[in-house]
């Protein structure tokens, strides 16, 4: 068996413990297209031989080329921040507003790490200003994952990171690619907020329009799509016509739970060669 590499970020919605299950829907190709890289989990966790690596977030894709390119000065620098005395709600704050100041790629890097192990919840979350404002996490010792760095680096070689739009992805994508989608997930309900990782979020008219520019990548200009969401009516009646199948969400049992239902992740292949009949 082969051993599972993990993300070095922490990352709602990541796709670590779904990764061997979701693999087995992926078709065949030469590069992976993933239009919403977030943590990187299907990308560490895949064999393709290339990657085109696309998110909206620009720390995210900053901070990933950094660490392709120049991952020992990085690894020293990220390093210093994970000592005890960091891990103190001031020195945290202080931390979060320096982020919010600069512009310094490499700064700014070193410092979305600190945030996202020290933060609650590993969140990743912005103002409509575009500050980053995830409050501390009060952990005993955040982890430094030292390794996880070194093998996103190495794996990295085969990769390149953009950070545009998923439509641009979708453009960027050529015959012998395969695109794997992960976007922001459809709410369980109409009452549910949505979890704006980066901008203004992702509508339901959103998610609508990702469902048809797959179903037409995948017809017109013969690229298969994969995409994930939660397995609910509505993403079904979304994703009609594509070849679908569900995946078992592991679930925790236990009393408290509190009230946080699991529900079982859909894939959604569109791939021309499987088209069923739509009236």
């Amino acid at each position: 068996m082969t051993k599972k590499h993990r993300a070095f970020l922490k990352w709602a919605g990541g796709k670590f413990k779904l990764v061997d299950e979701l693999a087995k829907h992926l078709p065949q190709g030469n590069r992976l297209v993933e239009p919403f890289v977030g943590a990187g989990s299907v990308f560490l966790n895949t064999d393709y031989d290339e990657y085109l690596l696309c998110d909206i977030n620009q720390d995210l894709i900053n901070l990933y080329n950094i660490v392709k390119n120049d991952p020992d000065t990085y690894i020293a620098a990220a390093k210093a921040m994970f000592v005890p005395e960091m891990n103190v709600k001031e020195q945290y704050y202080r931390i979060r507003t320096e982020f919010n100041q600069t512009n310094d790629p490499f700064k700014r890097s070193v410092y979305f790490l600190y945030m996202n192990r020290h933060g609650f919840n590993g969140l990743c979350r912005y103002n409509r200003k575009g500050g980053f404002n995830v409050p501390f996490g009060s952990y005993k010792k955040p982890y430094f994952p030292e390794d996880e760095l070194r093998h996103f680096s190495m794996k990295a070689q085969k990769a390149s990171f953009h950070c545009v739009s998923y439509e641009k992805a979708f453009e960027m994508s050529t015959v012998g690619d395969v695109i794997y989608c992960d976007p922001p997930y459809a709410p369980l309900s109409t009452t549910a907020s949505f979890t704006t990782y980066a901008g203004p979020g992702f509508s339901l008219d959103d998610q609508a329009l990702l469902a048809r520019e797959s179903r037409h990548t995948a017809l017109e200009r013969d690229i298969p799509v994969l995409i994930s969401n939660h397995d609910i009516p509505l993403t079904r009646e979304l994703y009609r016509g594509a070849k679908l199948a569900s995946i078992a969400v592991q679930r925790n049992i236990s009393q408290k739970g509190n009230g946080r239902k699991k529900v079982d992740e859909i894939m959604a292949l569109y791939d021309h060669h499987y088209q069923e009949v739509i009236d």
